[in-house]
This record gives structure tokens, sequence and C-alpha cells, in this order.
């Protein structure tokens, strides 16, 4: 992404000098003095103490401007003494730079040395910036927001290209849009409070604007995505072909495939040439919202070099699945954005394409994968066959569409047809990679052909020369869940650590479901005592009601509460999955007082912000409880929330219950006057109950009956 440099030091950009100082609104005068004292000179004793000399630096400066990055560094690792800023800077650079594990974990060691030795304004923001960016790359996202947050603690402004690439990073990874949000407000909060000439390297670019708009698209969250679009300006950043990408993306997570045809249009509007992403992110847009016959027609206009498209996509089909949105607001905000230059123009007088686009392998595995999920087999066979018959090489497939078939077969059922799938993979050129071989062996698991997926992992690194990894193993030991083998799951757990492979949080979790589901409890306990001692991985939700399951299985409930509370003692709140193990804990347990502390709960839960959102299998064993201990009040309130959140509670089941264990109640005539009036309420909510269920009762009169003897049990107190 960032251009080598013709300097002996060759970091990726380079800061201003006054960009270097600290905010004065935030940084004591003293400190400030400080840290401009330690980037001007190595000779500053209000920095360092008589710990280097001027020989000894000469000497380190020396081998980093020959690029002798390795001599360099251990000439600091053995010196007991600290080198002056300028040589720590720029070792610190070119270990960053060099961008090997190694080099980054010495990045790493030297500034904890500073830190712990409380010197670390002898950095300058660009050496520190280029580590934020490396180890971005290299995978430790959260290490490189932690020292980007230190950096504008400490009164650093680090470069836009330094602190984009994280909010990059961090916008496009699964748990990190709402990250990449606060820092890029952090940083603009920073700048407003400094001179614009002081923060001109670290203002926010069109990039780093792509890159927050990106983590809006992904949170799907319009009116921060509004914002941000309209704060552009104030910056002097117009938007790019990039950021009407992320709004065409915006769109489609909004719902609004309506609009997507006025996002291509603004693009021509503003004078930008669409690029071929462009062009894939409105397939893949039309296939999310599985209205193929648009993707379809629009992957056609390109192979015949049409140039309106904006004609084609003005008319969709009938249905439009944006029906039913509820945010008016965020709609409104959305219209007047992609919709700017459309009232402008004519209805009819749809604009053209600047130029010609040709579908590429991308955008023909896009619709492939609309194919798949609709399990339209032979249209997947038939699109990759025309892939091959393409002349531009940019059409053939590669691996992913060859995966995408393979995927296809599998959900098919069709295994050998699958398998066959490597071979003309082989046959094509095109070598699968541990990605399409860890298709296969779920496929294997899922269809319980456990020893074919056992006789692939084998040749995976005789044919195709690559190692099983993690994922690999983690597919086999959920396989033999499948087929109630905890022995097997936890074979080839220790097989996957024998080949000096680290377990990962779902490795932990998959086995301690093995023996969850088996009825072994206490050794799930063991796994979950391993990984909390395990510190390359950090025990999660999942992990804690896995083991709240293995418990509540057996009717342990008082285990499982134990297991609850450390939890809640460890941060995790209680999620449905929780209070489903602990509800059919209950059941099988037959406590009912504690189903109704249960209950409670999870109602005080639904009231609150966010609200919990219960799902069946947790309302219904909650119900089942309460029926079967004629608790018909609370029963009643269940029902009532599954209906609210669209669960149609199962009648049948409850009126069977009711017939079965409450027929007779409220019959002996013989009942002393205090019992009958304690009984009153109970009565009340049987009765209301009751009618609920469509059984005869004493609001209302029914033809209905089940048999005539019940009957007359149940009104033979009336």
């Amino acid at each position: 992404m960032l251009q080598h440099a013709a300097a002996p030091v060759p970091p990726p950009f380079r800061l201003r000098p006054s960009t270097k100082q600290l905010d004065p609104v935030q940084i004591p005068a003293p400190k400030i003095r400080t840290h401009l004292a330690a980037a001007g000179s190595s000779s500053s004793s209000s920095s360092l103490p008589v710990a280097s000399s001027s020989f000894q630096d000469a000497a380190l400066l020396f081998l980093l401007r020959q690029r002798k990055t390795e001599e360099a560094y251990q000439v600091y690792a053995s010196s007991p003494v600290l080198p002056g800023p300028t040589c720590l800077s720029r070792l610190l650079a070119q270990l960053s730079y060099q961008n090997t594990p190694t080099a980054l974990t010495r990045a790493r060691a030297l500034v904890r040395r500073l830190r712990d030795e409380g010197k670390l304004h002898c950095l300058d923001a660009n050496s520190l910036g280029l580590l934020a960016v490396s180890a971005a790359r290299s995978g430790s996202t959260a290490y490189a927001l932690a020292l980007l947050r230190t950096m504008l603690r400490s009164g650093y402004l680090p470069h836009v290209k330094a602190w984009s690439a994280v909010v990059s990073r961090l916008s496009a990874s699964e748990d990190g849009p709402a990250e990449a949000l606060s820092l890029f407000d952090s940083v603009l909060r920073r700048l407003r409070r400094v001179p614009a000439i002081t923060a001109a390297d670290a203002r926010p670019d069109a990039a780093a604007f792509n890159a927050a708009l990106n983590a809006c698209a992904n949170l799907g969250d319009v009116r921060r995505f509004a914002h941000l679009f309209n704060e552009m300006p104030q910056y002097q950043v117009a938007p790019d072909v990039l950021t009407h990408n992320v709004l065409i993306k915006m769109c489609a997570r909004a719902g609004r495939k309506d609009l997507l045809v006025f996002a291509l249009r603004r693009i021509i509007a503003a004078d930008l040439v669409p690029c071929i992403t462009t062009l894939h992110s409105l397939v893949a847009a039309y296939v999310g919202f599985d209205d193929l016959v648009t993707a379809e027609k629009l992957v056609q206009a390109m192979r015949d070099g049409r140039r309106d498209l904006c004609s084609i996509l003005m008319h969709p089909p009938a249905h439009d699945s944006s029906i039913g949105r509820r945010d008016e607001e965020a709609d409104a905000l959305l219209e007047k954005l992609v919709m700017y230059h459309h009232s402008t123009e004519e209805e009819g007088d749809q604009p053209l394409l600047p130029k010609t686009y040709k579908p590429d392998t991308r955008m023909y595995t896009t619709l492939m994968k609309g194919y798949m999920k609709e399990g339209r087999v032979e249209d997947v066979v038939r699109m990759i066959r025309a892939m091959q018959q393409e002349e531009d090489p940019a059409s053939h497939p590669d691996h992913v569409t060859y995966t995408t078939v393979i995927t296809t077969l599998i959900k098919a059922g069709e295994m050998d047809r699958a398998r066959s799938v490597l071979a003309e993979m082989a046959r094509a050129g095109v070598p699968a990679n541990l990605v399409t071989y860890n298709v296969l062996l779920k496929g294997y698991c899922q269809q319980l052909q456990l020893d074919k997926a056992k006789e692939l992992i084998r040749e995976i690194p005789e044919q195709a020369g690559i190692e099983p990894n993690v994922v690999s193993y983690n597919i086999l030991i959920d396989g033999c869940i499948l087929i109630d083998d905890s022995a097997g799951a936890l074979a080839y757990f220790n097989e996957m650590r024998a080949q000096g492979i680290a377990p990962s949080k779902v490795s932990y979790t998959t086995l301690m479901k093995a023996f969850a589901l088996s009825g072994q409890p206490k050794l799930a306990h063991k796994v979950f005592d391993e990984m909390e001692k395990d510190p390359r991985v950090k025990l999660d939700r999942v992990a804690y009601n896995m083991l709240t399951e293995g418990y509540c299985r057996l009717g342990l409930l008082e285990e499982g509460k134990k297991i609850v509370e450390k939890m809640r003692q460890n941060g995790f709140e209680p999620d449905v999955a929780t209070y489903g193990c602990l509800a059919n804990g209950i059941a099988l347990a037959r406590k009912p007082g504690e189903a109704l502390l249960l209950w409670n709960e999870v109602k005080e839960r639904c009231a609150s912000l966010p609200p919990l959102r219960p799902d069946e299998g947790l309302l219904d064993a909650l119900a089942d409880v309460c029926v079967r201990a004629a608790f018909f009040k609370k029963a009643l309130e269940i029902v009532a929330c599954m209906e609210e959140n669209g669960i149609s509670p199962n009648k049948t089941k409850y009126k069977r219950i009711y017939v079965e264990m409450h027929s007779r109640m409220f019959t002996s005539k013989h009942a002393s006057q205090a019992r009958q009036d304690r009984r009153k309420g109970r009565k009340r909510a049987a009765e209301a109950f009751k009618f609920w269920l469509g059984l005869p009762n004493s609001y209302y009169g029914s033809e209905w009956r089940l048999e005539p003897s019940i009957v007359e049990d149940e009104y033979g107190d009336i």
C-alpha cells in the first residue's frame, strides 16, 4: 500500500517535525519541553541519563544508515545503556519496516522497555506510526490500536497513513467496526484542538474516510454513515469511487435495493469512472437480495458490452425486499445521500457508463454463490463451464470458484462428484488450497462419512504438500460429535497438539461440547480449566455456556448455576443460550420454583437496554415447567411473550399436559371454605389458561369436548 522511499531508512511516509509536538491542552508544559528536547537532540540530559555515549550512538547510527538492522539491534541489545532518541527512533522504524515476526517482536520489546523506564517520549511519531502499520498488517490489530491510543494520550499525532491503516483493518474485521469508529473519532477530536499546520500530516484523507464509512456500513449504521459522508468537505476531501462503492454496500445493508441504481447514477453524475469493484458490488447486492434475475441481467449486459446499465437497473422485478422498512429517519438520510443529483435529471434520461466492462472471475463466482444458495446445482456447473470457455483469463475459474462448486455439490449430498472437482482443478492448473480441503472435510463429516474424512486429512500433506491447520482438526472434532464419539474427538484434539498446532477457542469449546453432549460434564470442566490456563486463548461466553449445558443436561442445576455466577463475576452477562441451558436444567431437576425466578430475570432483561430477545427453546422450556406445576398465570405471561416475539406456542402440547395432569383440579366438593378462598386466584388463572387453550372453561361455553367424564370432573365443583 505504501511506497518504498529512496532514503537510507525507507519508511512508508514522512512526518513533518512539527507533528511530533505534544498537545498543550492535554499534556503539562514541562512534559512538552521534555518531549521536544528528546526529539531534537540525543544529548539531552533531561531525557536520558548518562547512559549512552556519543561514540556508541555514532556507531549505532552508522549501522542503521547502512541498513544493517540486525547488527544494529545486536549492538542495542548488548548495551546496558540506552542510545539517544535519534538512534532509538531509527532502529524502531527499520525493525517495523522489515515486518517479519522476529523484527516485530524486537520492535515491541523495544517499546515495552522504554515504556517501563518512562522514556517512551524518546521515540518520534514516525517510528511509532510505522510500528502500528506493521502490527496491523501482521494481524496484531489489537496491539496497533493500543499503540495509537497511547500515542494520542501522550500528545503524538500519528500520520494519517498510520492511523487510517488501523481503522481500515478494524472496519473489515468481525468485531472491529465499532473500535474503528472510536479511533477515527479520537483522532478527529485531537485534530480539532491543535493548529492546522501542526496537524497537516494527520488530517483524514479519502482513504481514512472510506475506512470509517466501511465500518458504518458493516454496522448498518445509516445515521453515522450520512454524518461522515457530509463531514468530508470540511476536511477538503472529495468522495471518490471507493467512497461510492461503500455507499452501494450501505444501501444493501440498509435493505434499500431500490436505491442501488441511484448510487450508480451518482457516480456518473460526479464525473467519476466506476471501477470493476463498483459493478461487482452491485451484483453482490442483488444476489444478497435474492434477486438473481437482475444480477443475471447486469452480468449479461456487461458481457454484451452495454453501457446503459442504469436503464436496465431502473426496471427491477416486482418483488422488492426493501418493503417493510421501519426506520423512516434512516431511510430519508440515505435517500438524500444517494439521490443528491437525481432531482436535476429527467426520469427517463438514464446516464451511460463512460466505458464498457467485462465480468471477471469474482463477479461470476458471486453469481454462482447466489445459485448455490437457491440449490441450483446445475446452474452452478453450467456457469463454471462457461467461465472455462472465456477468452479473457481474468474470467477463468480460480480456487474460490472451484471451492464454490464443491460447496454446492456437498450441500446437494453429492460427495463423490465434489471430490472429483479436485482432479479437475489439477487439470486446469489451479491448485487447491487448504480452504478447499477443509470444505471437503466438513462435507464428509456432515454426511457422517468420518472414515473418508480421516483418509482425506492424511492425503492432504502427501498430495497437496499442505499441512492441516487448526480449522481442519476442529472440523474433525465436530464431526465426532455428530456420531457421538467423544473419545474420537479427544484423540483428534491430542493429535493436533502433537503436530504442534495450538488449539483455538473453537477447539476447546468444541471438545467441551463433545463431553457435554455425551453426559460427561466433569471432563468438559477439565477442558474448561485447561482453556482457562492457556495464555493463547481467552475464555468467552460460549465456553461458559457449553459447560453450563453439560451440567444442566443431567439436571445438575446447582452446578450449572455456579458456572453462570462465575461467568458473571468475569464480566460476561448471560445470554439466551445461557438461560436456555438453565431452563432445561430446571425442567430435568423438577424445580418449578427456580423456573419462576428465571422467568422474572428474563422479563427484566427483555425490558432492559439492549433488550434480550428470547428464543423459542427458552420460552417453551419455561412454559412447559409452569404448565406442569400449575403456574398458569406465569404460563400465560410466557406464551404472551412468545406471541410478541413472533413465536407460535405449541398449544397441542400444553393442552395434552393440562388434560393429563390438571383435568381434575378444583373438583373437591368437601374442601373447607378457607381452602376454597385460597385457591380462587389459581382457579381464575387456570380458567383463563383453559380459555387460551380452547378448552371448556367458566368464561365461555364451547361445543368442543374431550371426553364426557373429563368435562364432568372439570366442572364438578361449580
